[in-house]
């Protein structure tokens, strides 16, 4: 990381850290030539010359990504702003197949002739690889889809709000904040949008417009006589969508002790609410550590689905290819296969979908130009699939890709990344409140805080933002200095109740970190509100 972009991002705040790599930052640009755009002709014309240059060096497959990628962070503290930036980053990345074994080379030179000298070199690497490469590459077989495109279903582009209009809505939320009694605040809107372009000798030329967006805001209260502080964080998430996420509706409201989202963001109603749960945080009595059943909403249970769920079923951590980094999973082919392992009980159904409206994983094709669908992980408590790309298709005997490939940028070789993974809402009706007033001793955790989890995703610690004490079926006020402690196995066969579909929500990140080097993946968990019977519960404030 570069010193200056170290200490830009450390001025923006804390939102900062939930953005993606910093290798996506780009070069600045004015705000006006975001919306210039690239002819798709003109793309496919350089897509052909490498294509043709790659097979008449030998290539037995190719695939070129012409990737426009575009950033903007609006950041503001109090009633200052504290930057504005706007980035583009341009260039072209060429895989191919040569000999059997993959090669890669990428470049930000998008004239002809040197994509033509680029494709030349990815196969020179393909060749040099093949000669200490023992297995050569199966790919799933893939028809072309001729000239296709896909944009994200937005209704107001991002990047056409004028920063004004953007700087005016963060102030007037520190505005709020402050006035409601917070020492500090800081608040920010990041926009991107990728337009991605996909060429394959498969026959593929694919172009897509993707448009993702995450507001979000931190209020600290500081109590001077105590020196004692705390925080609490938005209640947005990273969506698939474009700047109508932040005009409020109604109708996407999730009412109850604390205001939740859908499709749409109030900021300054959640700013509000937080400024003054601040307060009651700070005075809350310390949890005493036992067993609890836990009512996880959306807000929070995206994470743990992220961790426990996500990152196990990964194919290549399963195969042992991210041991040396990201770690490997206690989920073994063998446990697949046999289609009797117990992930959960018969409540658990989680889905893999790169096709859900609004997720961040939403997409028409995937980095490998395979179209995109939903499939399913666990099915009725049983683990019954993984997540693939075209060159692991077949060691779990499938005949086609997943589609679970991607690459966070051009200069990026794609490879297994997670899709969209959630939990399904139960099928019987059954609200929060319901749930709720079944619980005899238990907490209600709203919004995601600090974790741990091994490295094979299955011992794990998940803390929170907010902790409601349950007590013979009611809410009797807030607690603090909690997490809870299980394991995979454990945790999901102590699901209880899964609300319906009405509750259903999504929370996701920017920032999945994956790979050497090291790459962000931006991906949404969708769930109802959950309840876990018997969960361990430690206090985080204990002195020992």
């Amino acid at each position: 990381m570069k010193r200056s972009e170290f200490l830009y991002l450390s001025g923006m705040g804390a939102g900062a850290f939930m953005l993606p790599g910093l290798s996506l930052m780009g070069n600045p640009i004015d705000p006006a030539q975001a919306l210039d755009g690239m002819d798709v002709r003109i793309k496919k014309a350089l897509a052909d010359v490498a294509l043709n240059a790659a097979r008449s060096k030998g290539a037995s497959y190719a695939d070129i990504r012409i990737g426009r990628y575009l950033n903007q962070f609006v950041a503001t503290r109090e009633n200052r702003v504290q930057g504005v930036a706007n980035t583009e980053s341009y260039g072209v990345g060429i895989r191919v197949i040569a000999d059997g074994c993959w090669g890669f080379a990428s470049s930000n030179n998008v004239e002809k002739e040197d994509i033509a000298k680029l494709a030349e070199r990815a196969v020179a690497v393909a060749k040099a690889n093949a000669k200490i490469q023992g297995e050569p590459v199966k790919l799933a077989p893939q028809k072309g889809y001729g000239e296709v495109s896909w944009k994200s279903p937005i209704e107001r582009n991002a990047f056409e709000v004028p920063v004004k209009e953007k700087v005016d809505l963060l102030l007037s939320t520190n505005a709020i904040a402050m006035q409601g009694g917070a020492s500090f605040v800081n608040s920010v809107i990041f926009a991107v949008n990728e337009q991605k372009y996909f060429a394959s000798t498969d026959g593929s030329y694919i172009d897509q417009d993707i448009h993702r967006i995450y507001p979000n805001f931190t209020v600290t209260k500081i109590d001077r006589r105590s020196g004692k502080f705390d925080t609490i964080r938005s209640l947005s998430t990273p969506m698939g969508m474009g700047y109508e996420y932040l005009e409020p509706k109604e109708s996407s409201k999730v009412k109850g002790i604390v205001t939740r989202y859908k499709d749409r963001y109030d900021i300054l109603e959640d700013v509000k609410a937080a400024t003054a749960n601040v307060d009651e945080k700070m005075k809350a009595k310390s949890v005493e550590p036992g067993k609890y059943d836990m009512v996880l909403d959306p807000s929070h249970l995206w994470l743990t689905i992220h961790e426990s769920v996500g990152h196990p079923t990964e194919l290549d951590r399963v195969l042992g290819y991210e041991a040396n980094y990201a770690g490997t999973s206690f989920l073994t082919l063998e446990r697949m296969n046999s289609k009797k392992f117990n992930f959960g009980n018969k409540l658990v159904n989680v889905v893999a979908d790169k096709t859900q409206k609004g997720s961040l994983g939403a997409v028409g094709y995937d980095d490998e130009g395979v179209a995109c669908k939903k499939w399913d992980i666990v099915k009725d408590g049983i683990l019954v699939n993984f997540q693939a790309t075209r060159d692991q298709a077949h060691m779990i005997g499938l005949n086609e890709s997943q589609g679970c490939s991607y690459a966070q940028s051009w200069q990026d070789v794609q490879f297994q990344r997670m899709p969209n993974i959630s939990l399904q809402p139960g099928k019987a009706k059954l609200s929060v409140d319901d749930m709720i007033k079944n619980v005899e001793k238990g907490v209600y955790i709203i919004g995601d805080g600090s974790f741990s989890i091994d490295q094979q995703r299955y011992n794990f610690q998940f803390g929170g933002q907010m902790f409601y004490e349950i007590k013979e079926g009611k809410i009797v006020g807030m607690l603090k200095d909690l997490a809870y402690q299980s394991n995979t196995q454990e945790f999901w066969n102590a699901c209880g109740a899964v609300c319906d579909e009405s509750d259903y929500r999504l929370g996701g990140a920017f920032n999945d970190g994956k790979g050497q080097p090291s790459q962000s993946n931006a991906v949404s968990h969708g769930c109802s509100t959950t309840r876990f019977n018997g969960v361990n519960v430690i206090n985080t404030a204990r002195k020992i």
